[in-house]
């Protein structure tokens, strides 16, 4: 996990860097995009964190798998997706497959799976629950 360095003077402008660098390589969303989104019921949420932290609070909508049970969930076939999970399967050709998950790196990690997949509409909500908890409560 990114931790912000303190005492430094430009610390935290290098520490962005970083993390800006680090999301790289996956399309991502922004808040204000996910919300558009969101409201015209054109995006897929998958909450990539753990069954106890999505317990404890998520976004609207999204549907829980573990980061840990992700790529098998994603190489299953429908009907077994289906009775696990209580949802349909995304299709690899779906957009706006968005994942996140509580700081961004394990929502990154999804969603560089999830294309490596053929997912092509896989973006990671670099914002994560937290930007969300933050600005949505």
């Amino acid at each position: 996990m990114l931790r912000a360095p303190r005492g430094r003077p430009g610390a935290a402008f290098l520490w962005l860097a970083v993390a800006v660098r680090t999301m790289a390589g996956a399309p991502t969303v922004s808040l204000p995009e996910l919300r558009s989104l969101l409201a015209s019921g054109r995006a897929r949420l998958i909450d990539v964190r753990s069954r106890e932290e999505a317990a404890a609070g998520t976004i609207p909508g999204a549907l829980n798998i573990p980061v840990s049970e992700l790529e098998s969930a994603l190489q299953m076939e429908p009907a077994a997706f289906q009775a696990l999970y209580s949802a349909e399967k995304p299709k690899l050709e779906e957009e706006n497959l968005i994942f996140f998950c509580q700081m961004g790196r394990r929502g990154l990690q999804a969603t560089q799976l999830a294309q490596g997949l053929g997912y092509t509409g896989a973006r990671n909500y670099a914002g994560a629950y937290r930007e969300w908890s933050q600005k949505e409560d």
